[in-house]
Order: C-alpha cells, then sequence, then structure tokens
C-alpha cells in the first residue's frame, strides 16, 4: 500500500499535557503540518485516557467507572457520557485550529485503544478482564471495530482530509505471556495463543482499513514488541520506541529486519517524551534509528522513505514547552532523515 504521508513526515503517539483541546490541537498543527493527529488530554481525568475514550466509541456497550478502573455496565450513564463528551469537544477544537490556521491537512491521525489493550482493561460485571470471556470478547471487538468506523467517518468530515488509524496496544505482550493479574491478584491471567491473539487484532486492522482506504499502524512501547504477530494481523505499519531496541536479542532483530524487509514502515520512538537534563542534539536523537539500520544490515538512507520520527511515547507528562519542543524535534529528524547532514555517514558517528 501507498504510504499517504511525504517524505520526511513526523508524527507523535497521541497524548499532549494539559486539559485545553484547542491549544493542543493548535501546537500539533503548528508543529506536524505533514501528519498532525487529534491530541488526546487524559489529564482531564477518567474518560480521557485511552481506555475510558475508546470505550467511548463502543456501539451497544458501555462502561462505567469503579474503584478498580472500567467495568461493563447495561447501560450509558454518566461515565460513559464523559468520555463521549471529551471526544466531541477535542474533535470540535480540532476543526477550530483548522479554521483558524486556514488550512486542511490532507491526512490525520486518530488513536484508538487496539481490542487486546481494552479487552484487557475493562472488567465484566463479576470483575473478571473482557479477554477472559470469548463471547465478550468478540463482542467487544466488533463494537470497536463499529464505532472506529464510525469515529473515522466524523473525522473525514471535519477535517476533509484522509484519516490514518493506529491502534494502540501497549497490554498485548502481557496478553502474550499470561502476566495480567487476575482480580485476586493471586493469580494471573491465562497467556492467549498467538493465532487468536492474531485474528482479533486483525478484525479490528481490516475495519480500520476498510473505514480509511489508508495503511495502519499499529503502536506498542514494550521493549520487544510482537511484530511478526503485528505483521500477521494486518499491520502496515509498527510504532515502537526505538531507544529501547539496543542489546535485543537477535530473534528479535530478525523479526524486525523481515518486517523492514517486506516494507513494513517503521514509526520510531527517537524523541524522549519527557524533558531529559541537557538538551539533545538532532545526532543524538537520531542515533538509535542510524543503529538499528546499520544493525539491520539496510542503508541508512531508507529511513527517508521507511521510517517515520516520533517521540519516544506519549507526552502526557511532559511539560507545555517540552511537548511543544519534542513536535519541533522529530519534524527536524523527518527533515534529517530526508536531506542527512554530513554527521550522519556511516562512520562518522561511530
Amino acid at each position: 500500500m501507498t504510504q499517504p504521508w511525504p517524505l520526511g513526515a513526523a508524527t507523535a503517539i497521541g497524548s499532549m499535557p494539559g486539559v485545553d483541546p484547542l491549544e493542543a490541537s493548535t501546537v500539533v498543527l503548528g508543529e506536524l503540518p505533514d501528519l498532525p493527529y487529534l491530541p488526546e488530554l487524559p489529564a482531564r481525568g477518567l474518560g480521557a485516557d485511552t481506555i475510558g475514550r475508546t470505550a467511548g466509541l463502543l456501539v451497544d456497550l458501555a462502561v462505567e467507572v469503579v474503584p478498580s478502573g472500567y467495568r461493563v455496565t447495561a447501560r450509558p450513564g454518566g461515565d460513559h457520557r464523559r468520555a463521549s463528551d471529551h471526544l466531541r469537544r477535542d474533535l470540535d477544537a480540532f476543526e477550530q485550529a483548522l479554521d483558524r490556521a486556514g488550512t486542511r491537512p490532507p491526512l490525520v491521525k486518530v488513536q484508538v485503544a487496539g481490542p487486546w489493550t481494552l479487552a484487557s482493561e475493562v472488567e465484566l460485571v463479576r470483575g473478571h478482564r473482557v479477554l477472559t470471556d470469548p463471547g465478550a470478547l468478540r463482542d467487544f471487538t466488533a463494537s470497536l471495530a463499529e464505532g472506529l468506523t464510525a469515529h473515522v467517518a466524523e473525522l473525514v468530515k471535519r477535517t476533509g482530509g484522509d484519516v490514518l488509524v493506529q491502534l494502540d496496544e501497549p497490554s498485548l505482550p502481557a496478553v502474550l505471556a499470561g502476566t495480567l493479574p487476575t482480580p485476586s491478584k493471586l493469580g494471573t491471567v491465562a497467556a492467549v495463543a498467538a493465532p487468536e491473539a492474531r485474528d482479533i487484532l486483525a478484525t479490528v486492522v481490516e475495519a480500520a482499513r476498510a473505514a480509511t482506504g489508508q495503511p495502519v499502524v499499529v503502536h506498542c512501547c514494550a521493549p520487544r514488541p510482537p511484530v511478526a504477530l503485528l505483521r500477521s494481523a494486518g499491520a502496515d505499519a509498527v510504532a515502537l520506541d526505538a531507544t529501547l531496541l539496543a542489546g535485543t536479542p537477535a530473534a528479535f532483530t530478525d523479526q524486525l529486519g523481515e518486517a523492514f524487509d517486506e516494507g513494513c514502515v517503521l514509526f520510531l520512538g527517537l524523541v524522549p517524551s519527557t524533558e531529559p537534563a541537557s538538551p539533545p542534539t538532532l545526532v543524538q536523537l537520531a542515533r538509535p534509528a542510524l543503529d538499528l539500520l546499520d544493525r539491520l544490515g539496510f542503508p541508512r538512507a531508507l529511513l527517508a522513505e521507511r521510517a517515520v520520527p516520533t517521540p519516544t511515547c506519549g507526552l502526557a507528562g511532559a511539560t507545555q514547552e517540552w511537548a511543544r519542543r519534542a513536535l519541533t524535534h522529530v519534524r527536524d529528524l523527518g527533515k534529517a532523515f530526508v536531506e542527512p547532514p554530513e554527521s550522519w555517514a556511516k562512520g562518522a558517528t561511530d
């Protein structure tokens, strides 16, 4: 599938600091004109976080807030409406920021929790995770696919452009490893077999692609995301924290190299999500990407067409100042991927 963003495009994972959606949208559109995204503002509280926000998209399913987190409920109540209201205000603010900017980007990224992360973080009535009930898991997956389709249509209507979907799956490695605790905390939920994990994820990936006509990105910030599984589920691009890749075992590197060789685009987390002790240089920020291509045995020039720089994770924990600077840094990295400085020549940074 042809990449719909221009060479040198950069973006971010999704979250921003603060509680003002208009301010966040204005910053994103100003700093990332080639691949902006609909910001998430979890500092607003429950319903504005990734799980609550995604649960608000569900069709014919509702959640409520309980002391342990989110739980399925019979009908939408105040908690569910709060999540929907946050998202509606975000869409309003993004549209207003577009009007103020006087421009309409051809492509906007939107982020939602993937099916396994959603099903691992929402409880059934008796307190067990949704993923432990095959019927409930199927219902949630189908509902998420339907709600995501409607969300994409709304964003297309408001922006007049195409939409790129990013599915966030930070919990998937724990689902596969069987390390999620049970309600009693005395045991763990049984590991999910890779074929089942692939099929459930593929259902939502396919729905996202059908709704957008665009590639689908799957994001996992674990040190060793299950790249082969994500690819087998249909992910066109994988977003990961590139600063965690040093020293990974050869088996994982082989997975990553095979995916890259097959045309998978890597959204590489390179810029710290919170302000570092000393200001980083561009070559310092780029170093994990340069080292990765060297390790995989590909020319560094491929970064221009097969990699998109991002912060290492969401920016919710950053200061307003660093969030803006982080977006500036990823934009500068994107440009440098296309026209690398001499210091990036292999050997010059070694």
